[in-house]
């Protein structure tokens, strides 16, 4: 078991890494054109019937919800709100805000320290985490789907991505940091250079954004307008309780069927939502929400529901197992000169096992509390800080999930077990010093301070590397005292253990999950276009399926 870290410091790096301005609040945008079939719950009666309940407006949730809807009657439940009501979370320079100005239950982020020690984060709001995250798109490498336990069409899976890719990604501009990276990574021997892509490519490359040229965010909750209007309803802060069953089931019967789920508003009033015949509840709700709602409808392992209280509905020990998060080390530097806000723009895919990454950040220097002795500052000053990180592959490390509460707001308590396998921290050894190589390359210059006598150097804020990045025993040291995550968990609902290959909850009828916790890899640098693809490619599988 990995020493824990406090979350403080885990915190406190947040801020260092991605530490943005606020935008001055006030109205940002008039909704969009999805907005006309989109209610609050308090507004949706208090039983109704579809063809698919989907619940979870998410990364994947999105995408699958507009497909089904080409051809069926589809309700959308997501626990948060909409995602254009916000500033900060429509713009890039608010990334910062959306994630550190949280409360319990209303805002578009839910925070919570994993039992390892580690300050986490998940969405809460239409198009969930895709619309809070870093904004990085890249398809998923060709390992992933030999691995992931699916049958893939790859012929509809780059059909998928495109059909995303035409909605919500863009070519970001390079400005002086993530250009100097670029060309460090290149110097450090991240070859070959791929330029702009979209696919998984060892080298170095330009990847795909979900935030415009304005800096604008896009999310999987803009795919919502592709649905067909007339057959879909997506009701926001709608916090699903609990998966209903065919209460007529008997032990003659040899699987019981999912009918509905029963959901509360904001006011807490409960309203039921049934499937019709031959239709599907599909949980969407993530890595952490599904298996917490499967548990919570009591399903899961027998004991452990019992000790909960919870009435066991199917017995199925794997639930809230197999749960991983991939990760993230990294060193940040005060850059002598300006630097623009960028998030993740370019990577460096490497044969070791890693992902590099970069990030830089304009951020507001605080003057000590006022005296009489200091005047006052007339304009605010900015310090600069750049953030080169590395991802690991995988990981092998496995974690899991337990709840907390039998409450659905509160989130479970998950322990990740970072570095728990030991090729998980050799690969994390390898990617800092590819992180040491790129810092030691010319581009890389311009950005040290000049020091007494003609040196130059980097000024880091938090940890900085080893002396002796050759000491396998200093870099690991290094690897486990500045873990943090880059949130890509992923996993909890494995597939062969919980679900089948075609995404069924075993022993459940008319029970489905389409999301990330399915998966017991991450998918290449970042997982969102791979959920939104999911989404839309498990849609048109449902509906061929359906029309035979």
């Amino acid at each position: 078991m990995t020493n824990p870290v406090s979350s403080a410091p885990s915190f406190l790096a947040l801020f260092i890494v991605f530490s943005l301005h606020q935008l001055s609040r006030g109205q940002f945008l008039q909704g969009p054109s999805y907005s006309k079939f989109v209610v609050n719950a308090t507004e949706m009666p208090i039983e109704d019937y579809y063809d698919y309940i989907i619940v979870g407006g998410g990364t994947a949730g999105c995408p699958l919800a507009a497909t089904l809807s080409e051809n069926f009657r589809v309700l959308v439940l997501e626990r948060g709100g909409l995602p254009y009501t916000s500033p900060d979370l429509m713009s890039q320079d608010g990334f910062l805000a959306t994630l550190t100005e949280t409360d319990a239950y209303d805002s578009p982020v839910q925070t919570f320290t994993s039992e390892d020690g580690v300050a986490n984060a998940r969405g809460r709001v239409l198009g969930g985490s895709s619309a809070v995250n870093a904004g990085f798109y890249s398809r998923a490498d060709k390992d992933f789907y030999e691995k992931s336990g699916m049958k893939w069409d790859l012929h509809i899976v780059n059909q998928s991505y495109e059909w995303v890719e035409r909605a919500v990604v863009f070519r970001p501009e390079l400005q002086n940091w993530q250009s100097a990276v670029r060309e460090g990574l290149l110097e450090a021997g991240v070859h070959p250079y791929r330029g702009f892509s979209l696919d998984h490519q060892m080298g170095t490359k330009i990847g795909g954004s979900t935030f415009d040229s304005t800096g604008r965010r896009h999310s999987a909750a803009d795919l919502l307008a592709y649905a067909k209007a007339v057959n879909i309803r997506v009701a926001v802060h709608a916090s699903v309780e609990r998966i209903l069953l065919d209460p007529t089931s008997s032990p003659s019967r040899s699987k019981q069927s999912a009918i509905g789920v029963v959901y509360r508003d904001r006011i807490g009033l409960y309203h039921y939502a049934m499937v019709w015949e031959n239709g599907e509840v599909i949980l969407s709700a993530g890595a952490i929400g599904t298996p917490q709602l499967l548990l919570l409808s009591g399903i899961g392992p027998r004991p452990y529901l019992s000790s909960w209280g919870i009435p066991v509905v199917h017995h199925l020990p794997y639930v809230g197992q197999f749960l991983y998060d991939n990760p993230r080390n990294g060193i940040s530097i005060v850059s002598p000169i300006s630097l623009e806000h960028s998030l993740i723009q370019v990577v460096g895919i490497t044969n070791l096992g890693a992902y590099i990454e970069a990030a830089s950040n304009i951020v507001p220097f605080q003057s000590p509390a006022r005296s009489v002795f200091i005047r006052a500052p007339t304009l605010p000053f900015y310090l600069t800080v750049a953030t080169l990180m590395e991802k690991i592959i995988g990981p092998l490390s496995i974690g899991s999930l337990q709840l907390a509460s039998t409450d659905i707001r509160v989130n479970p308590l998950v322990r990740f077990n970072y570095f728990a396998d030991p090729v998980d921290l050799e690969r994390c050894v390898s990617g800092m010093r590819k992180v040491g190589d790129v810092l030691r390359s010319r581009p890389m210059e311009e950005f040290k301070f000049r020091e007494w006598f003609g040196n130059r150097e980097f000024r880091f804020v938090g940890p900085a590397l080893p002396g002796n990045r050759s000491s396998d025993a200093q870099m690991a040291d290094f690897c486990r005292r500045t873990v943090s995550t880059i949130w890509h968990y992923h996993g909890g609902c494995a597939m062969g253990k919980v679900v089948d290959g075609d995404h069924r909850v075993l022993g459940i009828d008319s029970l489905r999950v389409v999301d990330g916790s399915i998966f017991s890899i991450s998918p290449g640098t970042n997982p969102q276009a791979t959920l939104m693809m999911l989404g839309r490619y498990f849609g048109i599988k449902m509906t061929k399926d359906r029309m035979r």
